[in-house]
């Protein structure tokens, strides 16, 4: 068995740390891997991430655009055209989903007027346009609103 004394680090497990400042056969001696002078080669520097040296930053050159609200709703959108190319009788996000027109069961989906349709189908969704109501409808189909 082996003893205490015995142990050792497999082989390549271990990595020395660098020894800096010790003497020219080091390879880390003088100026111990920072280079000559300036901010970069004093203790203690830290220079904060996007400072360009008193330069106007770029963040706050670029003009600022927009606003996304933290509560805002995504719909995934569908088309009645889609709906007509579908040729099921109850078209509902799971449906959809099989279909591959959407992409996840969890975000709402919005059903778009854009595109005709000449059969009656009852659609269930989150929200509808109202030239997409309009033409489900008259299509002689039903809408349904699901609560998100």
């Amino acid at each position: 068995m082996a003893e205490l004394h015995e142990l050792k680090p497999s082989k390549g497990s271990h990595r020395d740390r660098k020894r800096l400042g010790r003497g020219p056969g080091s390879g880390k001696g003088k100026t111990s891997g920072r280079g000559h002078k300036g901010q970069k080669a004093r203790s203690g520097a830290s220079i904060p991430a996007g400072f360009e040296g008193g330069q106007m930053p770029l963040q706050r050159r670029i003009p600022k655009r927009g606003f996304r609200p933290l509560n805002r709703v995504e719909f995934q959108v569908v088309n009645v055209r889609a709906l007509a190319e579908l040729g099921a009788e109850v078209v509902n996000p799971e449906v959809l989903r099989r279909e591959g027109l959407i992409g996840s069961l969890r975000e709402p989906l919005k059903i778009l007027g854009q595109g005709d349709i000449e059969r009656a189908i009852n659609v269930s969704a989150h929200a509808f346009s109202a030239s997409a109501r309009a033409k489900i409808e008259g299509a002689g189909g039903t809408v349904t609103v699901l609560d998100t």
